[in-house]
């Protein structure tokens, strides 16, 4: 298999070999319907040396140490189909494992104290431990033309679940945890929970990518994209950190125009403080797509201007300040990276003209493209920068608004999609609310995620229920459907109503 380099040489993996019992190992888990056991892979890869986190990972651990010890962290689930025309046999399917980690040292990469720095180790050898889950035959319907395969996606996606219940330990866990999900022995399914700290959404999906492609070939002949070591040594190039510098600048002065608040308080908090609910929706589905294509803008920027016009409308406030989140792979050589690159932006609307719906597209898309490319920066700099200039820097709650489109189909396609003005207004009928959880303590006063569902987008807010009452949190997000329905057949004109 190939690794990362100028010359593509293969790597040896050491054969994954069962165990029953290890100190080292917690208990396997329990599984309705399947019986479970640890077994590992072993991996090589070239040796390196330490080096520093990456600015996104500083980020996020500036979250885990406001947080404190009990904070879990946020684990991207994945579970990944094997292919027909790959072997499901167990030690082919682990051999697979230990090739793809050897050829990505973010996957083999530990943060540990040197010195007194949090630095980023990376292995040259080791041996993940990977679940298996012999399932019951009888636990999932077979599917496909064989009727004896079971896919076991089902399955699967419970098991991503449990194994991400618990956090990480960085310090000594590997950065992904791996579950194998078999039927009468053969692999059908394998899980993968990445901790946060490693990947990205989108080297996320490069990853896993790439492990379809090893389990398929055996090998891959294309060297890695950068790594997490590779990219925090960049870093500390001296016109990365000046780009930086100019970064936080931007940063301190789209703060000052901010107000105090985005939405107001209405009431005393709730036990618990936060609450989360989900609006599922194809008529806002379908809307953002029409208008996107009409105006010629992205959908992300459809959603931001939408959103600035509600948080507008609630406060009565003529400035708006949405976080969101960048990729950071516009930079060259970055765009493959495996690594966690995505860092906040903040996007500053301002609509003291009472801009028509029209008239707002173009300003967000260009105070977007602001935020973005200023969104590559060491956290360290701007919480000394903010400190400076008497602001707060990733202390309490942000008082402001974040908006996380982490949908995998965010093109405009209308295809298939009955987009005749009458239909959508009739699927607003057909859109559901639904409350999901609580929480104690959050880094946001208001989160909207926009998430993908069947045939519809997931509106899924985060609110402080001082400033956002549950029967509000409903109302909130209807009006931000109301809007993106009314201007995909018109335009919408101030007060946007």
């Amino acid at each position: 298999m190939a690794v990362r380099g100028d010359a593509v040489q293969p790597v040896p993996v050491t054969p994954a070999r069962p165990v029953t019992t290890t100190t080292s190992l917690p208990p396997a888990p329990c599984v309705a319907g399947a019986r479970t056991e640890w077994t590992r892979t072993g991996f090589v890869g070239p040796e390196e040396s330490p080096a520093p986190l990456t600015w996104g990972q500083r980020a996020l651990w500036i979250a885990i140490e406001r947080h404190g010890p009990g904070y879990v962290m946020i684990s991207l689930r994945r579970t990944l189909s094997v292919p027909r025309r790959a072997s499901a046999d167990p030690a082919d399917v682990l051999r697979a494992v230990g090739a793809w980690i050897g050829r990505h040292s973010s996957l083999r990469t530990r943060l540990r104290l040197i010195d007194g720095q949090r630095c980023q180790v990376v292995a040259d050898r080791g041996e993940l431990p990977v679940l298996l889950v012999h399932a019951d035959p009888g636990s999932e319907p077979a599917t496909g033309s064989d009727a004896g395969h079971h896919d076991g996606a089902a399955l699967a996606r419970t098991v991503a679940e449990q194994v991400a219940d618990h956090q990480f330990d960085h310090a000594l866990e590997w950065p992904q945890r791996v579950a194998l999900v078999l039927f009468s022995g053969q692999v059908r399914q394998v899980v993968v929970v990445f901790s946060h700290t490693t990947v990205d959404f989108q080297a996320a999906e490069m990853a896993l990518r790439d492990l379809r492609l090893l389990l398929l070939r055996g090998t891959l002949a294309t060297p890695a994209g950068l790594q997490s070591a590779d990219i925090a040594r960049r870093e500390q190039d001296v016109d990365q950190r000046r780009r930086a510098e100019r970064s936080v600048a931007h940063w301190v002065d789209s703060f000052g125009r901010l107000p105090a608040d985005t939405l107001p308080r209405l009431g005393p908090p709730l036990t618990p403080r936060w609450v989360r609910a989900v609006l599922t929706s194809p008529a806002a589905d379908t809307a953002i797509r029409l208008v996107a294509d009409r105006h010629r803008v992205t959908s992300s920027t459809v959603l931001l201007a939408a959103t600035a016009i509600v948080c507008a409308n609630w406060s009565g406030n003529d400035v708006v300040g949405i976080h969101t989140m960048a990729n950071n792979r516009a930079m060259a050589g970055y765009r493959d990276a495996i690594a966690k690159l995505n860092q906040l932006g903040l996007v500053v609307v301002d609509l003291a003209d009472r801009p028509d719906f029209a008239d707002l597209l173009p300003r967000v898309w260009r105070a977007a493209l602001d935020a973005y490319r200023h969104a590559y920066y060491d956290p360290i700099r701007i919480r000394e920068a903010f400190q400076a200039a008497g602001y707060p820097y990733a202390v309490g709650v942000s008082p402001h608004l974040y908006l996380n489109d982490i949908r995998l189909s965010t093109d405009v396609d209308l295809f298939g999609r009955a987009t005749g003005e009458a239909e959508v207004r009739a699927a607003l009928a057909h859109s559901s609310f639904e409350r999901t959880h609580g929480l104690d303590t959050f880094t946001w006063r208001t989160r909207i995620e926009i998430v993908d569902r069947p045939g519809a987008v997931g509106l899924a807010l985060t609110a402080d229920t001082a400033h956002l009452p549950p029967d509000a949190i409903e109302r909130f997000l209807r009006d931000l459907e109301r809007l993106l329905v009314e201007a995909a057949f018109g335009n919408v004109p101030w007060p946007w109503r």
